[in-house]
């Protein structure tokens, strides 16, 4: 079973139904294009879940009042973070 499938060029149009992918000119690159820019959405997609999280894991603590006993934040810096 495929996991994509592609119509290339002028297609009959059970083809262009099927397919998740309608390529316009018959060009073969166009398919390795196509695959280097998944690579680097998925790479942009997985940098963009890193951040917050990092940020998450320091913030959120620190506004809970983690360091509370040696280190106290006002509320407005909370508010920052």
């Amino acid at each position: 079973k495929a996991d994509v499938g592609f119509a290339v060029g002028s297609c009959t149009d059970v083809a262009a139904e099927t397919a998740y992918i309608i390529l316009v000119d018959s060009d073969p690159i166009d398919v390795v294009k196509l695959i280097d820019f998944g690579k680097l959405t998925y790479k942009k997609m997985v940098q963009n879940l890193i951040w917050p999280v990092g940020y998450n894991f320091v913030s959120i603590p620190l506004a809970a009042g983690v360091l509370y006993p040696n280190f106290v934040l006002s509320p407005a810096m909370v508010a920052v973070l």
